[in-house]
């Protein structure tokens, strides 16, 4: 038994074998009573018998709590309204879900009066960072126990072994060749065939995209209607954010939208190649670039697209909970007051594109845009401004030969 004690832990639960095997392990290690916390955030497993297999392995309780509706509401679409993409293409489908689940742990311990919370993250990833930042920032009184940085299992193998040893109910003991995250937002992919960045992708990984091949021989079209920066209806029908984004995910995948191979530079230090399967989310990040197209002025967007790269970067580091988060998400608000209208898309082969797009406050005005001739810009007024915009490079020019 460990020297550190514990009476009551709170566990990021999720059924798997990893967090199986910690129930007994911190029974065991901190002779402590184990509490099971697991978020539905839409992921593809069945969560039906989670609560029977955690008690099972040893838990007192086993909480599982649908935190859909909120995911896509309070986490989802603020993120959409913010552009935010970490390094150029990911959207963030993990890193985005961290916060909320290790909330409603942390709101679980507090309900049960648990003294310490626990998760199943191993010491190399970007997750232990985002599971902790939220203890620190809801939970400071609580103590952290990250098994994987304390104890002697490193492999499958050793996993089973201890499953078996300590009677932990285990449906499969065949290994997955890919390590996976799923969410209603997102699907990743690492490990593997994966781990040589060179090769392409197999086919047979992917399971919630139809290859681009595959998909139908004609463009689908569809809308996109937006009220302050927020999706609320496909199509012309309203609908809510949880089965909104469940409509496009249906339409983006069969069309093998959402596909993302990306080698990107994890917050420990070292570099990881993963690929991302994001359908709804990918139709819903263009459909609302196209509508801040008319509704932002010149200088909010630029603005708005240097913050949405630090604001990436927040979410990416686990900083959710963060100062500087809940001051960049006040800045994204306003910023979407005039981002009301209705976006077209035309989908084809694993391409989106943008056709179409109306504001109700466009600041698009045809009469300045124009080629034909017309009565509203005087073209002669631009030979000023030129001469004044370029004043500080002609005196550069002039002066720099100067002696």
């Amino acid at each position: 038994m460990s020297n550190a004690t514990a009476k009551k832990v709170v566990l990021a639960y999720s059924g798997g074998l990893d967090t199986s095997v910690i129930v007994p392990w911190l029974k065991e290690h901190y002779g402590c009573e184990v509490v099971c916390y697991c978020a539905n955030l839409g992921q593809d497993d069945d969560l039906s018998g989670v609560e029977a297999k955690a008690i099972a392995s040893g838990a007192s309780a086993c909480y599982v709590e649908d935190l859909r509706e909120e995911f896509v509401r309070d986490f989802l679409f603020p993120m959409l309204q913010s552009g935010a993409t970490y390094e150029r293409t990911y959207l963030l489908g993990t890193s985005i879900a961290r916060p909320l689940i290790a909330r409603g742990q942390v709101q679980t311990a507090l309900k049960v009066g648990a003294d310490a919370l626990s998760h199943g993250c191993t010491g190399k990833g970007n997750d232990q960072v985002r599971f902790e930042l939220t203890y620190m920032a809801l939970a400071p009184h609580m103590k952290i126990i990250a098994p994987w940085r304390e104890w002697h299992i490193r492999s499958r193998e050793d996993a089973l072994d201890y499953a078996a040893l300590h009677n932990v109910p285990v449906t499969s003991t065949r290994a997955s060749i890919y390590s996976r995250d799923g969410n209603i937002w997102h699907l990743s992919h690492e490990g593997g065939s994966l781990e040589d960045p060179w090769l392409e992708p197999e086919l047979n990984m992917f399971q919630r995209t139809v290859t681009p091949e595959q998909a139908p021989d004609a463009p689908e079209y569809l809308e996109i209607g937006f009220e302050r920066g927020i999706p609320v209806s496909v199509n012309g029908e309203q609908l809510g954010p949880v089965a909104l984004l469940q409509t496009l995910n249906e339409i983006g995948a069969r069309h093998g939208v959402g596909r993302v191979d990306l080698v990107e530079n994890r917050l420990v230090g070292m570099k990881s190649h993963g690929v991302y399967e994001t359908p709804g989310g990918t139709l819903l990040y263009r459909a609302h670039q196209g509508l801040e197209e008319l509704a932002l002025d010149r200088e909010t967007m630029h603005y708005k697209d240097t913050l949405a790269i630090r604001f990436s970067e927040l979410i990416y580091n686990g900083q959710w909970w963060s100062p500087l988060r809940y001051a960049l998400s006040a800045f994204f608000t306003e910023t979407q007051k005039n981002v009301t209208g209705v976006t077209r898309l035309k989908i084809f082969k694993g391409g989106v594109h943008l056709v179409g797009r109306k504001a109700e406050r466009s600041l698009y005005v045809p009469d300045l845009a124009t080629f034909s001739e017309d009565a509203v810009y005087n073209q002669a007024d631009a030979e000023g401004f030129i001469k004044l915009f370029g004043l500080p490079q002609k005196v550069e020019a002039l002066t720099s030969g100067a002696e």
